[in-house]
């Protein structure tokens, strides 16, 4: 089932999620001050890096990934107690493609 195209520009309304999915575009140089817990090509950015770039609280950046993840634009990955975001590239693909159907 697809979700709703509503839903997945809804959820990037959202300034710091924006912010997020245009950093997990490059996440090695977007997030190079941090020292990686995995290989982020493969798991993504942990959420604590997420939380320290964004300045927001852990639970805030898990609520927030969880409606990106919700709507395709993101996966994730658990590395030990942590949880990795990296990019859906099919989700954003397939907004991309839904966005110029509509638009």
């Amino acid at each position: 089932m697809t979700v709703a195209l509503v839903d997945v520009l809804k959820a990037l309304g959202n300034p710091t999620r924006l912010q997020i999915m245009e950093w997990l575009r490059t996440p090695e140089a977007s997030f190079s001050e941090y020292e990686p817990m995995a290989d982020r090509a493969m798991a993504g950015v942990c959420v604590t890096h997420l939380a320290s770039k964004t300045g927001l609280s852990q639970s805030t950046i898990s609520t927030y990934m969880t409606t990106l993840e919700r709507v395709g634009l993101v996966r994730s990955t658990r590395v030990g107690k942590w949880t990795h975001y990296r990019r859906a590239d099919a989700g954003v693909e397939e907004l991309l493609a839904r966005l110029k159907d509509h638009i």
